[in-house]
């Protein structure tokens, strides 16, 4: 496995599947701190690619102040151990200053589809993410890039993006992973006290009571039920929770019939947890 830490290293093994026919490169973004959730989507790298990147970069513009970007973990060696045992090809593990050098002034700017939910409560979020990406796609080079599902609104993004800039890479979404409890698995969670974990389990438990229901406002009322107790504790905060269109994060009317998506934010003591899941709304005497 080749470890790249700077955008030369990593120009020199790029260049050594450059004579090969064909080749098929899978990327996997991460900031690292890999868990089942990043081994998921470095196996479907792996069944749909001849070679497997993945990226380790805690990505400072995506963080606003106040947020966890000092202390998100950064297990290093543990993460190289993730990779070698997945059998990625080449890790790619630039510093900032190679990522971000002195003097740079272009942002990319998510549009309204970044200003929404996650984007009005992290203002910039998605534009830090977009930055990042595309300057990730430019130096790896992939085909094909592999994102997981319970970032939902970071995939939509990223799926307007290479849409709107005509990026010749294929976007794979990948399941939610979820621990045995359903709480989604989430590199923040190791910051989830005892109790805060207990209580975080409200999210998910929101989203399955609501996925039995047939039209948005029985989902929705089905939902805050669970999440009104939750409330109950003073360690949970609710920051959003609606169905949206997938594509375009707009807010579904009561009367829709199909797919919908329930997104959830919380905080849970100091730690913000994001989950979702797609529910598929029926005709019925609302509609």
């Amino acid at each position: 496995m080749k470890i790249a830490n700077s955008i030369t290293e990593y120009a020199e093994f790029r260049r050594t599947l450059d004579g090969s026919a064909a080749p098929q490169l899978g990327f996997v973004p991460t900031m690292g701190a890999l868990h089942d959730g990043h081994r998921s989507l470095i196996k479907i790298a792996r069944s749909l690619g001849d070679t497997v990147a993945v990226s380790i970069f805690v990505n400072p513009l995506q963080f606003g102040p106040g947020e966890d970007y000092a202390r998100y973990p950064r297990p290093l060696e543990d993460d190289l151990q993730v990779c070698e045992a997945e059998g990625v090809d080449v890790v790619f593990v630039p510093s900032v200053t190679d990522l971000y050098p002195p003097g740079r002034q272009i942002t990319l700017d998510a549009g309204g589809l970044g200003s929404v939910l996650e984007g009005r409560s992290r203002p910039g979020h998605f534009n830090g993410v977009l930055t990042v990406v595309l300057k990730l796609f430019n130096i790896i080079r992939p085909q094909l890039a592999i994102f997981g599902e319970k970032d939902a609104q970071q995939l939509a993004c990223i799926r307007r993006m290479v849409s709107d800039l005509n990026i010749p890479i294929e976007i794979v979404s990948a399941p939610i992973v979820r621990e045995p409890d359903g709480l989604a698995i989430s590199s923040r969670n190791v910051f989830l006290t005892a109790t805060e974990r207990a209580v975080a389990r409200s999210i998910s438990a929101a989203l399955e009571k609501a996925a039995t229901q047939t039209s948005v406002p029985s989902a929705r009322a089905a939902a805050y039920e669970v999440l009104d107790r939750a409330e109950a504790e003073p360690c949970f905060h609710l920051d959003y929770a609606t169905i949206v269109n997938a594509g375009t994060f707009a807010d579904l009317p009561d009367d829709h019939v199909g797919l919908g998506t329930f997104v959830i934010a919380a905080w849970v003591g100091g730690t913000r947890l994001i989950d979702n899941m797609i529910i598929n709304f029926t005709p019925g005497p609302w509609s």
